[in-house]
């Protein structure tokens, strides 16, 4: 075997190795591949051990972006082996299954999915589609007061679900069945196994924490259809009366006895209006839809496993077959912080963000205008899995299967924030020849410079004079002053080591502002930039950002390192 081949497949599976574990590997292991690919090498092992090490001192050196833009170079048929691995390694355990599958999400539509909703939607649409199911999105909008709907919540959350490649096959909006779950209580009154209640939220507590009933909870059948219909015609005010599914008083779990099925909330609800004064509670609600859907598996958190023994009361008093249950545990994402929908909509109204998409948010529509790709949420969701142990999770490895994907695709320019004014004597007019991509052949950028360009102040304010540096894909110089900044040209010799190199813009560049999650980053780039309107773009050593608009000024929003 030639030494060029032995140090072709050398670096080819190091690359990918590196890649796949986000690490460089150690010499013993990417030997071993050798010596199991070419068995003849084992006498070699000495010989063929320092080439191994040098090629994994360069891998070491190289950034994740840099080995994976390599192997796309050299061996891209290895990035799509490993694409497939990762994704048989990343399905999800199987369901038990004897029937045709049937997964639903259900949403409240108080505001757009957060990254913590999207968990749910992929997930279910992922077996569904894992077990030729039906993936339904139900929306349980019941709640007009604490938890408010908002109309342009149900758009965005059936956009978001398309976006994410999760469209449902059925689309339920529980405020369009106010009547028939009217009619499952008016059966369980008549069966016996649900009651008016008058008692005051207190008085009723202090009763159930002794394990007494109500004096209310043996009113015969008669009395408690009046009660309801009186509810129902608007005769109670809040709070004067509820609907209670008869359960154990005595039950072990305060929490399971008598539950509340119905209250009274006398506030517009903004789809059906003032139609209804009566509103299910949400255990009463979706135990009836999982039944009419016939939903057949629900994942749900392990903090509603009381939800799901509260339900199972009407399952059992009606003849039902309950859903098969799994749960998992609770998820915490390094990196964004602590955000319910009600705080972020008090941000909003208070002027602290923008709108949903600000790209300090949690809710897909803020990853989304950032750059994040569908691909990315749906391999860091499925990676997660289902499982009760609670999980804490960083962002960065979602920024790190985005970068994967948008790497080979993102251009390259420069993009100087907080720029110094720099100028350089003896220069020559020139137009630097900058490559779009750094591995992938395609093509330049070329720009203008006439002995000035402008550079980060951040990078401006390490230089003392003295100073011999490299301007990325442009000259050599070296600085002669610092007020004003000022240097020296001094020569082209591009591959001369021992300088610093720093980036630039141009002078005549455009502005551009980009939002990021720890603030407005103001500066000038390339104008080619205009071109690449919401396409992902690297702006170099500064991290990948998406272009959102390209007016007087580009904006541009920030997804990650």
């Amino acid at each position: 075997m030639k030494k060029s081949d032995i140090n072709s497949f050398i670096q080819k599976y190091a690359l990918q190795n590196a890649i796949k574990y986000d690490s460089t590997p150690k010499a013993s292991s990417v030997m071993g591949k050798m010596i199991g690919a070419h068995p003849e090498l084992r006498q070699s092992a000495r010989k063929v051990m320092p080439l191994i090490q040098a090629v994994l001192d360069d891998i070491d050196k190289m950034s994740a972006e840099e080995r994976l833009s390599k192997l796309q170079q050299i061996a891209p048929e290895l990035i799509e082996a490993l694409h497939e691995k990762k994704v048989k390694e990343r399905k999800l355990p199987a369901l038990d299954v004897d029937e045709e599958v049937v997964m639903r999400i259900a949403p409240n539509p108080n505001g757009p999915p957060t990254i913590g909703n999207a968990r749910g939607i992929i997930v279910n649409h992922e077996y569904a589609k894992m077990y030729n199911g039906k993936f339904i999105l139900r929306f349980d909008d019941t709640d007009p007061k604490v938890k408010k709907p908002m109309l342009e919540a149900y758009d965005w959350h059936l956009e978001d679900c398309e976006w994410m490649g999760a469209k449902p096959d059925r689309v339920v909006i529980a405020s369009d069945r106010i009547d028939k779950y009217y009619a499952y209580a008016e059966q369980l009154i008549k069966m016996g196994k649900a009651y008016v209640c008058f008692c005051s939220q207190s008085e009723f507590k202090r009763l159930k924490d002794i394990k007494e009933a109500c004096p209310h909870r043996e009113q015969g059948v008669k009395t408690n259809l009046e009660h309801w219909g009186a509810m129902l015609g608007g005769k109670y005010g809040e709070k004067e009366a509820v609907l209670r599914i008869k359960t154990d008083i005595k039950h072990k779990d305060p929490a399971l006895r008598d539950w509340v099925a119905f209250r009274i909330v006398k506030e517009g609800h903004p789809r059906v209006g003032d139609k209804y004064a009566v509103w299910p509670m949400l255990d009463f609600e979706s135990a009836i839809e999982d039944h009419l859907l016939g939903i057949t598996h629900i994942i749900r958190g392990k903090d509603l496993i009381d939800s799901e023994k509260r339900q199972k009361f009407i399952y059992e008093y009606l003849g039902w077959k309950y859903p098969k249950t799994s749960h998992w545990g609770r998820i915490k994402i390094h990196g964004i912080g602590k955000f319910s929908t009600s705080e972020i909509k008090k941000g909003i109204q208070n002027g602290i963000y923008a709108q949903w998409d600000d790209p300090r948010l949690p809710t897909v529509r803020a990853l989304r205008r950032r750059g994040i790709q569908a691909e990315a949420i749906r391999n860091f969701m499925i990676k997660m899995g289902v499982t009760e142990t609670d999980i804490a999770i960083s962002m960065d490895t979602l920024y790190a299967e985005n970068r994967k994907i948008v790497d080979p695709s993102a251009n390259r320019y420069f993009f100087v924030h907080t720029p110094a004014h720099l100028t350089i004597e003896n220069a020559p007019s020139t137009v630097a020849k900058a490559p779009l991509h750094p591995n992938i052949d395609r093509g330049f950028r070329e720009i203008l410079v006439d002995g000035e360009v402008l550079i980060c102040q951040d990078d401006a304010a390490t230089l003392t004079a003295g100073d011999r540096i490299r301007l990325k894909e442009l000259y050599n110089i070296q600085i002669m002053s610092l007020k004003p900044l000022k240097a020296r040209y001094t020569g082209d010799d591009l591959a001369k080591k021992g300088a610093a190199i720093i980036h630039w813009a141009p002078i005549d560049g455009v502005e551009v502002k980009v939002l990021a999650p720890d603030g407005v980053y103001e500066g000038v780039g390339e104008k080619d930039v205009k071109s690449e309107l919401n396409n992902v773009v690297q702006f170099e050593r500064f991290g990948f950002v998406r272009i959102d608009s390209v007016d007087d000024i580009i904006r541009a929003y920030f997804a990650h390192k």
